[in-house]
Protein backbone atom coordinates (compact mmCIF):
# COMPACT_ATOMS: atom_id res chain seq x y z
CA UNK A 1 0.00 0.00 0.00
CA UNK A 2 1.67 3.45 -1.28
CA UNK A 3 1.30 6.36 1.48
CA UNK A 4 0.13 9.61 0.96
CA UNK A 5 3.12 11.77 -0.03
CA UNK A 6 2.51 14.23 3.10
CA UNK A 7 2.55 11.45 5.32
CA UNK A 8 5.71 9.90 3.44
CA UNK A 9 7.61 13.20 4.18
CA UNK A 10 6.37 13.70 7.41
CA UNK A 11 7.64 10.12 8.76
CA UNK A 12 10.63 10.72 6.76
CA UNK A 13 11.72 14.20 8.90
CA UNK A 14 10.66 12.16 12.26
CA UNK A 15 12.76 9.42 11.26
CA UNK A 16 16.07 12.11 10.66
CA UNK A 17 15.25 13.78 13.68
CA UNK A 18 15.28 10.68 15.74
CA UNK A 19 16.73 11.99 19.14
CA UNK A 20 14.52 14.98 18.95
CA UNK A 21 11.39 12.96 18.01
CA UNK A 22 12.32 10.38 20.84
CA UNK A 23 12.45 13.58 23.40
CA UNK A 24 8.97 14.93 22.26
CA UNK A 25 7.46 11.36 22.36
CA UNK A 26 8.74 11.28 26.02
CA UNK A 27 7.44 14.20 27.34
CA UNK A 28 4.29 13.83 25.38
CA UNK A 29 3.93 9.96 27.09
CA UNK A 30 4.78 11.93 30.57
CA UNK A 31 2.27 14.69 30.09
CA UNK A 32 -0.42 12.04 28.71
CA UNK A 33 0.08 9.72 32.16
CA UNK A 34 0.30 12.69 33.92
CA UNK A 35 -3.55 14.22 32.98
CA UNK A 36 -4.78 10.52 32.67
CA UNK A 37 -3.30 9.97 36.20
CA UNK A 38 -4.62 12.59 38.04
CA UNK A 39 -7.86 12.50 36.66
CA UNK A 40 -8.57 8.92 37.53
CA UNK A 41 -6.88 9.87 41.27
CA UNK A 42 -9.33 12.50 41.76
CA UNK A 43 -12.15 11.01 40.28
CA UNK A 44 -11.81 7.56 42.43
CA UNK A 45 -11.28 10.02 45.70
CA UNK A 46 -14.13 12.10 44.96
CA UNK A 47 -16.22 8.38 44.26
CA UNK A 48 -14.79 6.92 47.57
CA UNK A 49 -15.40 10.46 49.27
CA UNK A 50 -19.08 10.64 48.19
CA UNK A 51 -19.82 6.83 48.98
CA UNK A 52 -18.11 7.02 52.50
CA UNK A 53 -20.09 10.54 53.55
CA UNK A 54 -23.16 10.03 51.61
CA UNK A 55 -23.49 6.29 51.90
CA UNK A 56 -25.50 6.13 54.68
CA UNK A 57 -27.53 8.77 54.35
CA UNK A 58 -30.40 10.18 51.98
CA UNK A 59 -29.83 12.47 48.97
CA UNK A 60 -32.46 14.65 50.17
CA UNK A 61 -34.67 14.98 53.13
CA UNK A 62 -38.38 16.17 53.43
CA UNK A 63 -39.99 17.71 56.35
CA UNK A 64 -42.46 19.03 58.31
CA UNK A 65 -41.93 23.03 57.52
CA UNK A 66 -40.97 25.09 61.22
CA UNK A 67 -43.01 25.93 63.31
CA UNK A 68 -42.43 29.73 64.05
CA UNK A 69 -44.17 32.31 66.13
CA UNK A 70 -46.57 35.12 64.95
CA UNK A 71 -46.09 38.42 66.28
CA UNK A 72 -48.64 39.82 67.93
CA UNK A 73 -50.15 43.36 66.76
CA UNK A 74 -52.05 45.96 68.03
CA UNK A 75 -55.00 47.98 66.49
CA UNK A 76 -52.68 50.34 64.53
CA UNK A 77 -50.86 46.81 63.26
CA UNK A 78 -47.74 47.49 65.18
CA UNK A 79 -45.50 44.75 66.95
CA UNK A 80 -46.47 44.75 70.50
CA UNK A 81 -43.03 42.83 71.24
CA UNK A 82 -39.60 44.36 69.13
CA UNK A 83 -38.07 41.04 69.65
CA UNK A 84 -39.67 37.35 68.96
CA UNK A 85 -37.83 34.33 70.57
CA UNK A 86 -37.40 30.87 68.17
CA UNK A 87 -40.08 28.71 69.19
CA UNK A 88 -38.87 25.39 70.05
CA UNK A 89 -39.53 22.28 67.77
CA UNK A 90 -41.51 19.54 68.30
CA UNK A 91 -41.54 16.26 67.05
CA UNK A 92 -44.69 16.23 64.14
CA UNK A 93 -45.69 14.12 61.30
CA UNK A 94 -45.87 15.31 57.62
CA UNK A 95 -49.21 15.89 57.23
CA UNK A 96 -50.76 14.06 54.49
CA UNK A 97 -47.57 12.40 53.89
CA UNK A 98 -49.14 8.88 51.71
CA UNK A 99 -49.97 11.55 49.63
CA UNK A 100 -46.88 13.29 49.44
CA UNK A 101 -44.62 10.14 49.16
CA UNK A 102 -46.91 9.05 46.43
CA UNK A 103 -45.84 12.59 44.53
CA UNK A 104 -42.70 11.98 45.30
CA UNK A 105 -42.35 8.58 43.78
CA UNK A 106 -43.76 9.97 40.57
CA UNK A 107 -41.45 13.00 40.72
CA UNK A 108 -38.67 12.38 37.43
CA UNK A 109 -35.03 11.87 39.12
CA UNK A 110 -36.57 10.32 42.09
CA UNK A 111 -35.23 6.88 42.27
CA UNK A 112 -36.33 5.77 46.26
CA UNK A 113 -38.38 7.39 48.32
CA UNK A 114 -38.76 5.74 52.34
CA UNK A 115 -40.76 7.52 55.13
CA UNK A 116 -39.60 7.49 58.80
CA UNK A 117 -40.07 8.03 61.78
CA UNK A 118 -37.08 9.31 63.90
CA UNK A 119 -36.74 11.04 67.34
CA UNK A 120 -34.62 10.63 70.83
CA UNK A 121 -34.99 7.47 73.13
CA UNK A 122 -32.62 5.97 75.80
CA UNK A 123 -31.14 2.34 75.17
CA UNK A 124 -30.62 0.25 78.39
CA UNK A 125 -29.49 -3.02 79.29
CA UNK A 126 -28.70 -3.96 82.77
CA UNK A 127 -26.61 -1.24 84.33
CA UNK A 128 -25.81 0.56 80.70
CA UNK A 129 -27.66 3.54 79.39
CA UNK A 130 -27.33 5.02 76.14
CA UNK A 131 -28.86 8.16 74.58
CA UNK A 132 -29.91 7.07 71.11
CA UNK A 133 -31.77 7.83 68.11
CA UNK A 134 -34.54 5.49 66.71
CA UNK A 135 -35.13 5.10 63.43
CA UNK A 136 -38.65 3.55 62.16
CA UNK A 137 -38.64 2.34 58.64
CA UNK A 138 -40.08 0.27 56.52
CA UNK A 139 -36.67 -2.09 55.52
CA UNK A 140 -37.73 -2.99 51.51
CA UNK A 141 -38.17 1.02 50.65
CA UNK A 142 -35.28 1.99 53.26
CA UNK A 143 -32.64 -0.32 51.33
CA UNK A 144 -33.51 1.16 48.08
CA UNK A 145 -32.30 4.70 49.49
CA UNK A 146 -29.48 3.44 51.80
CA UNK A 147 -27.16 -0.12 51.11
CA UNK A 148 -27.90 -0.09 54.56
CA UNK A 149 -26.73 -4.19 54.05
CA UNK A 150 -23.04 -3.64 52.47
CA UNK A 151 -22.38 -2.26 56.48
CA UNK A 152 -23.44 -4.98 58.31
CA UNK A 153 -20.77 -6.51 60.34
CA UNK A 154 -23.08 -9.29 62.45
CA UNK A 155 -26.56 -10.76 62.31
CA UNK A 156 -28.57 -9.84 59.38
CA UNK A 157 -30.25 -6.38 58.40
CA UNK A 158 -33.91 -8.22 59.67
CA UNK A 159 -35.98 -5.19 60.79
CA UNK A 160 -39.43 -6.72 61.61
CA UNK A 161 -41.45 -7.24 64.72
CA UNK A 162 -40.09 -6.10 67.83
CA UNK A 163 -36.44 -7.16 65.69
CA UNK A 164 -33.48 -4.31 65.80
CA UNK A 165 -30.55 -3.30 64.29
CA UNK A 166 -27.91 -1.45 66.41
CA UNK A 167 -24.26 -0.09 65.57
CA UNK A 168 -21.40 -1.51 66.65
CA UNK A 169 -20.33 1.38 69.24
CA UNK A 170 -23.33 1.15 70.52
CA UNK A 171 -23.19 -2.67 70.95
CA UNK A 172 -19.94 -2.07 72.33
CA UNK A 173 -21.41 0.56 74.97
CA UNK A 174 -24.02 -1.76 76.26
CA UNK A 175 -22.02 -4.90 76.03
CA UNK A 176 -24.71 -6.69 73.75
CA UNK A 177 -24.46 -8.46 70.61
CA UNK A 178 -26.65 -10.49 68.12
CA UNK A 179 -29.73 -12.63 69.79
CA UNK A 180 -29.72 -9.96 73.15
CA UNK A 181 -32.08 -7.96 74.23
CA UNK A 182 -32.02 -4.47 74.89
CA UNK A 183 -35.20 -2.30 76.46
CA UNK A 184 -35.82 1.22 74.72
CA UNK A 185 -37.21 4.47 76.67
CA UNK A 186 -38.60 7.88 75.15
CA UNK A 187 -39.51 10.88 77.29
CA UNK A 188 -43.43 10.25 76.67
CA UNK A 189 -42.65 7.25 79.01
CA UNK A 190 -43.89 4.80 76.81
CA UNK A 191 -40.90 1.41 76.13
CA UNK A 192 -40.45 -1.17 74.90
CA UNK A 193 -37.60 -4.41 74.76
CA UNK A 194 -36.44 -5.24 71.26
CA UNK A 195 -34.30 -8.40 70.29
CA UNK A 196 -30.43 -7.40 68.29
CA UNK A 197 -30.89 -9.12 64.84
CA UNK A 198 -27.58 -7.07 63.38
CA UNK A 199 -24.96 -4.96 64.01
CA UNK A 200 -23.66 -2.49 61.29
CA UNK A 201 -20.55 -0.49 61.26
CA UNK A 202 -20.88 2.58 58.49
CA UNK A 203 -17.33 4.39 59.53
CA UNK A 204 -18.73 7.27 61.85
CA UNK A 205 -18.87 6.24 65.23
CA UNK A 206 -21.28 8.92 66.20
CA UNK A 207 -23.72 7.24 64.05
CA UNK A 208 -22.30 3.62 65.35
CA UNK A 209 -23.30 5.02 68.89
CA UNK A 210 -26.68 6.34 68.20
CA UNK A 211 -28.67 4.74 64.95
CA UNK A 212 -30.94 2.07 66.66
CA UNK A 213 -33.40 1.14 63.74
CA UNK A 214 -36.47 -0.86 64.77
CA UNK A 215 -39.72 -0.96 62.88
CA UNK A 216 -41.73 2.34 61.43
CA UNK A 217 -45.25 1.10 63.81
CA UNK A 218 -42.75 0.42 66.74
CA UNK A 219 -41.42 3.73 66.64
CA UNK A 220 -44.86 5.26 65.78
CA UNK A 221 -45.84 3.74 68.94
CA UNK A 222 -43.26 4.81 71.20
CA UNK A 223 -42.63 8.54 70.11
CA UNK A 224 -45.96 8.72 70.18
CA UNK A 225 -46.60 8.97 66.73
CA UNK A 226 -49.41 7.65 65.49
CA UNK A 227 -50.24 6.81 61.67
CA UNK A 228 -47.61 9.36 61.00
CA UNK A 229 -44.04 10.04 59.85
CA UNK A 230 -41.10 12.61 60.55
CA UNK A 231 -39.55 12.57 57.08
CA UNK A 232 -39.36 11.13 54.16
CA UNK A 233 -35.48 10.30 53.02
CA UNK A 234 -35.24 9.74 48.88
CA UNK A 235 -32.48 8.84 46.29
CA UNK A 236 -31.82 10.83 43.57
CA UNK A 237 -30.19 9.54 39.82
CA UNK A 238 -27.60 12.27 39.97
CA UNK A 239 -26.21 13.10 42.90
CA UNK A 240 -25.36 16.85 42.04
CA UNK A 241 -28.86 17.53 40.95
CA UNK A 242 -29.71 17.00 44.24
CA UNK A 243 -30.31 20.60 45.14
CA UNK A 244 -32.28 21.44 42.33
CA UNK A 245 -35.09 18.59 42.81
CA UNK A 246 -35.15 19.69 46.71
CA UNK A 247 -35.96 22.76 45.08
CA UNK A 248 -38.82 21.61 42.54
CA UNK A 249 -40.21 19.49 45.64
CA UNK A 250 -40.19 22.18 48.58
CA UNK A 251 -42.63 24.36 45.76
CA UNK A 252 -44.62 21.19 45.01
CA UNK A 253 -45.42 20.38 48.60
CA UNK A 254 -44.68 23.12 51.06
CA UNK A 255 -43.02 21.46 52.96
CA UNK A 256 -39.10 21.79 54.59
CA UNK A 257 -36.85 20.12 52.17
CA UNK A 258 -33.48 19.89 52.56
CA UNK A 259 -30.40 18.10 50.06
CA UNK A 260 -27.02 16.52 51.18
CA UNK A 261 -25.89 19.65 49.76
CA UNK A 262 -26.93 22.06 52.57
CA UNK A 263 -26.35 19.59 55.14
CA UNK A 264 -22.54 19.09 53.85
CA UNK A 265 -21.19 22.47 52.43
CA UNK A 266 -17.92 21.34 53.72
CA UNK A 267 -17.98 18.70 51.51
CA UNK A 268 -19.22 19.50 48.64
CA UNK A 269 -16.94 22.71 48.77
CA UNK A 270 -14.18 20.10 48.91
CA UNK A 271 -15.04 18.55 45.82
CA UNK A 272 -15.86 21.70 44.01
CA UNK A 273 -11.92 22.44 45.13
CA UNK A 274 -10.74 19.42 43.89
CA UNK A 275 -12.32 19.60 40.59
CA UNK A 276 -10.96 22.86 39.99
CA UNK A 277 -7.31 21.45 41.28
CA UNK A 278 -7.69 19.04 39.11
CA UNK A 279 -8.88 21.19 36.14
CA UNK A 280 -5.80 23.80 36.52
CA UNK A 281 -2.79 20.88 36.75
CA UNK A 282 -4.30 19.48 33.39
CA UNK A 283 -4.52 22.66 31.56
CA UNK A 284 -0.81 23.72 32.80
CA UNK A 285 0.88 19.94 31.68
CA UNK A 286 -1.37 20.78 28.02
CA UNK A 287 0.18 23.96 27.43
CA UNK A 288 3.58 22.22 28.39
CA UNK A 289 3.21 19.55 26.07
CA UNK A 290 1.95 22.21 23.22
CA UNK A 291 5.22 24.07 23.79
CA UNK A 292 7.38 21.20 23.84
CA UNK A 293 5.73 19.76 20.34
CA UNK A 294 6.01 22.99 18.51
CA UNK A 295 9.70 23.98 19.31
CA UNK A 296 10.74 20.85 18.56
CA UNK A 297 9.09 21.79 15.03
CA UNK A 298 10.21 24.86 15.09
CA UNK A 299 13.66 23.74 15.27
CA UNK A 300 12.88 20.82 12.38
CA UNK A 301 11.97 23.67 10.34
CA UNK A 302 15.38 25.71 10.61
CA UNK A 303 17.26 22.18 10.21
CA UNK A 304 14.98 21.59 6.99
CA UNK A 305 15.26 24.30 5.03
CA UNK A 306 17.19 23.04 2.28
CA UNK A 307 14.67 19.79 2.37
CA UNK A 308 12.12 22.46 2.06
CA UNK A 309 13.32 24.80 -0.38
CA UNK A 310 13.96 21.59 -2.72
CA UNK A 311 10.21 20.29 -1.88
CA UNK A 312 8.84 23.99 -3.13
CA UNK A 313 11.03 24.33 -6.49
CA UNK A 314 9.84 20.59 -7.28
CA UNK A 315 6.36 21.74 -7.50
CA UNK A 316 5.02 21.34 -3.85
CA UNK A 317 2.52 23.53 -2.74
CA UNK A 318 2.59 25.39 0.49
CA UNK A 319 -0.29 23.71 1.81
CA UNK A 320 1.31 20.31 0.96
CA UNK A 321 4.03 21.49 3.16
CA UNK A 322 1.86 22.49 5.95
CA UNK A 323 0.00 19.51 5.88
CA UNK A 324 3.57 17.59 6.37
CA UNK A 325 4.20 19.46 10.16
CA UNK A 326 0.91 19.32 11.16
CA UNK A 327 1.14 15.58 10.29
CA UNK A 328 4.22 15.54 12.64
CA UNK A 329 2.82 17.48 15.49
CA UNK A 330 -0.07 15.10 15.41
CA UNK A 331 1.80 11.69 15.17
CA UNK A 332 4.04 12.83 17.84
CA UNK A 333 0.91 13.44 20.02
CA UNK A 334 -0.84 10.42 18.97
CA UNK A 335 2.11 8.01 19.65
CA UNK A 336 2.92 9.81 22.93
CA UNK A 337 -0.78 9.72 24.27
CA UNK A 338 -0.75 5.29 23.30
CA UNK A 339 2.49 4.93 25.35
CA UNK A 340 1.46 7.23 28.33
CA UNK A 341 -1.81 5.18 28.52
CA UNK A 342 0.01 1.76 29.93
CA UNK A 343 1.78 4.30 32.18
CA UNK A 344 -0.84 6.02 33.56
CA UNK A 345 -2.63 2.76 34.35
CA UNK A 346 0.38 1.52 36.48
CA UNK A 347 0.22 4.70 38.11
CA UNK A 348 -2.90 4.05 39.71
CA UNK A 349 -2.35 0.60 40.44
CA UNK A 350 0.49 1.40 42.02
CA UNK A 351 -1.01 4.19 44.00
CA UNK A 352 -3.72 2.31 45.64
CA UNK A 353 -1.45 -0.83 46.58
CA UNK A 354 0.58 1.80 48.46
CA UNK A 355 -1.60 4.29 50.10
CA UNK A 356 -4.44 2.78 51.96
CA UNK A 357 -7.59 3.81 54.35
CA UNK A 358 -7.06 3.12 57.96
CA UNK A 359 -8.76 -0.23 57.82
CA UNK A 360 -6.52 -1.29 55.44
CA UNK A 361 -8.98 -1.00 51.94
CA UNK A 362 -8.16 0.88 49.21
CA UNK A 363 -8.52 4.63 49.01
CA UNK A 364 -9.90 3.68 45.94
CA UNK A 365 -10.74 1.30 42.81
CA UNK A 366 -7.78 0.76 40.86
CA UNK A 367 -9.33 1.26 37.64
CA UNK A 368 -9.40 3.53 34.87
CA UNK A 369 -12.46 4.16 32.45
CA UNK A 370 -11.63 3.14 29.13
CA UNK A 371 -13.03 6.28 28.06
CA UNK A 372 -10.40 8.38 29.78
CA UNK A 373 -7.85 6.97 27.26
CA UNK A 374 -9.46 7.65 24.19
CA UNK A 375 -10.19 11.28 25.07
CA UNK A 376 -6.91 11.60 26.02
CA UNK A 377 -5.65 10.58 22.99
CA UNK A 378 -7.93 12.91 21.19
CA UNK A 379 -6.90 15.99 22.99
CA UNK A 380 -3.46 15.04 22.39
CA UNK A 381 -3.80 14.57 19.05
CA UNK A 382 -5.51 17.68 18.75
CA UNK A 383 -2.75 19.53 21.23
CA UNK A 384 -0.12 18.13 18.48
CA UNK A 385 -2.08 19.64 15.59
CA UNK A 386 -2.58 22.83 16.92
CA UNK A 387 0.99 23.44 18.40
CA UNK A 388 2.01 22.65 14.68
CA UNK A 389 0.33 25.69 13.19
CA UNK A 390 2.76 28.03 13.81
CA UNK A 391 5.79 25.96 12.65
CA UNK A 392 4.09 24.70 9.53
CA UNK A 393 2.89 27.74 8.42
CA UNK A 394 6.55 29.06 8.81
CA UNK A 395 7.73 26.22 6.17
CA UNK A 396 4.76 26.85 3.97
CA UNK A 397 6.06 30.17 3.43
CA UNK A 398 9.70 29.94 3.34
CA UNK A 399 11.07 31.34 -0.05
CA UNK A 400 12.30 28.49 -2.09
CA UNK A 401 15.32 29.75 -3.45
CA UNK A 402 16.63 31.66 0.06
CA UNK A 403 15.66 27.85 1.62
CA UNK A 404 18.34 26.68 -0.80
CA UNK A 405 20.57 28.94 -0.79
CA UNK A 406 20.79 29.40 3.29
CA UNK A 407 19.44 25.81 4.37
Amino acid sequence: MKLPFELLVALRFLREGRMQTLLIVGGVTIGVAVIVFLTALITGLQSSIIARTLGSQAHVVILPPEEINVPVLDRSQEAVAAAIQKRAQRLRSIDQWEAVLRQVERTPSVLAASPMVAGPAFATRGTASKSVALLGIEPERYENVVKIREYMIAGDFRVQGTDAVIGIELAKDLGATVGDKIRLATAENRDDVVTIAGIFDIGVKDLNRRWVFITIKLAQNLLDLAGGVSNIDLRVDRLFEAERIANLLQAQTGLKVESWMQTNPQLLAALRNQTITNGLIRGFVILIVALGIASVLVVSVVQKQREIGILRAMGTSPRRIMTIFLLQGGMVALAGSIAGSPLAALLVRLFSTIYRTGDGKPLFAPEVEPTLFFIAWGVAAAVGVIAAVIPARRAAHLDPVVAIRYG
